[in-house]
């Protein structure tokens, strides 16, 4: 696995494939979740330089389970004011969002058996990404589609805090999806098609 900007471990992808990885996730970070306001909260981290990017070379689910391992230990033991969030993307694995979704399961009794529940939290976003009761082409969707898999870690406290911040919070997924419905899918392509300016 690759992480950016700390140095890369061993077994990491390509120096290049990382690069264009890191490009695509950054433009739907600033575009997408930023630039349509889908997460009031992530502007200040982005700003502050807080977002951790790490990159797995996972290509099964098994070593995807590895690297997120790693990463909620290294997120959970971070100093916040210089990691405060993780986006682990797996552009090697899980691409089918039915396995993907599957390996959240596991996901989630990881994060309860590092005893880390209740401190960290995870957050999915996948390129065929799909609500439950919705269909796939439904533009509301596109809230949780990223250019690959991805596992969103997030502190507890942080969200707590954001939480505080912004009283309205609780409406994010409301809003979100009604910005959406506005948008349509040919403006979401149209929208993400143009420079982030990031």
């Amino acid at each position: 696995m690759s992480d950016l900007p700390s140095p890369a471990a061993p077994g990491s992808a390509t120096p290049a494939g990382d690069d264009a990885v890191l490009a695509a996730t950054r433009h739907w970070l600033t575009r997408a979740v930023i630039g349509l306001n889908l997460c009031p909260f992530a502007k200040g981290v982005h700003v502050k330089g807080q977002i951790r990017y790490a990159i797995s070379a996972a290509r099964t689910a098994p070593e995807v389970l590895d690297d997120l391992e790693r990463e909620l230990k290294l997120l959970a033991e971070a100093d916040p004011e210089q990691v405060d969030t993780t986006l682990l993307i797996v552009p090697h694995a899980l691409n089918e969002f039915l396995e993907y979704n599957d390996f959240l399961y596991f996901a989630e009794r990881l994060l309860a058996s590092l005893g880390l529940d209740g401190t960290l939290q995870i957050a999915s976003f996948h390129p065929e990404y799909q609500f439950a009761g919705s269909e796939p082409d439904d533009v509301e969707n596109c809230t949780n589609r990223s250019p690959y898999p991805i596992l969103h870690l997030l502190r507890e406290d942080s969200i707590a805090r954001a939480a505080e911040a912004f009283p309205d919070a609780a409406d994010i997924y409301e809003r979100n999806q009604e910005t959406m419905r506005r948008l349509g899918l040919a403006g979401w392509h149209e929208w993400m098609r143009e420079p982030s300016g990031d």
